[in-house]
């Protein structure tokens, strides 16, 4: 889900760039026949593309956060750690990367024109939701309830028990197998080696066996 919101902020994010670089440098735009800083409701196509980044940051910032809440909840669930060292260790480096990445955008566009200050916005908005992710590293988490495992960090995974037929590690990968060709996955690095088993042993306990295969499960 992050990679394929990363994707869609990137793609927005080139738009704003082409329009801003048309309007920064007063490009001629023959097909309306003018130039970058005069095309008709330029501010409006910023103020547009501003909202629509700021909508989908905030989404994923909400997602992020409820889950977070969700784990933190230790109490409510069968059973309950944080993520492995290596994993924390991972997400912190992505965050930071990706934090990096939106100040340099933000000012890219800043400085091609203060025009785009709604994008500028948004952007940066990113970078501290990321830079308040790193801050929280300890609440990363993986809750197993009666109904559901829940992986909270920068990437956030629900896989229900409902329809579930099939239960396997593969490449450093756990895939949930559901009815109808579904497949679902998170890390297994999201598990630390000494919860693993006990891990497979509670979730194997919240399922219905004679319907659900564990395969290599390491345990």
């Amino acid at each position: 889900m992050n990679r394929f919101i990363n994707a869609v902020l990137l793609f927005f994010t080139l738009i704003t760039a082409f329009v801003a670089i048309y309007v920064g440098f007063d490009l001629p735009f023959g097909i309306l026949k003018t130039t970058g800083a005069d095309i008709p409701y330029v501010d409006y196509v910023f103020h547009g593309l501003g909202l629509l980044l700021f909508v989908i940051v905030l989404r994923r910032s909400f997602r992020r956060w409820m889950a977070i809440r969700i784990v933190s909840r230790e109490s409510k669930f069968k059973w309950n750690e944080a993520v492995s060292k290596e994993r924390k260790v991972r997400v912190i480096i992505y965050n930071a990367l990706e934090f990096f990445v939106y100040v340099f955008a933000a000012l890219a566009l800043y400085w091609l024109t203060d025009r785009a200050w709604a994008p500028v916005l948004a952007l940066l908005f990113a970078a501290l939701d990321n830079l308040i992710l790193i801050a929280f590293n300890k609440s990363y988490r993986v809750g197993l309830t009666s109904k559901a495992v829940i992986v909270a960090d920068r990437e956030v995974v629900v896989l229900y028990f409902t329809g579930l037929r099939k239960v396997s590690v593969h490449q450093q990968t756990v895939y949930f197998d559901y009815i109808k060709d579904l497949q679902l996955s998170f890390p297994t690095n999201c598990l630390s080696e000494e919860h693993r088993t006990q891990f497979f042993d509670t979730l194997e306990q919240q399922v219905d066996r004679d319907k659900v295969y564990f395969s290599k499960t390491g345990k």
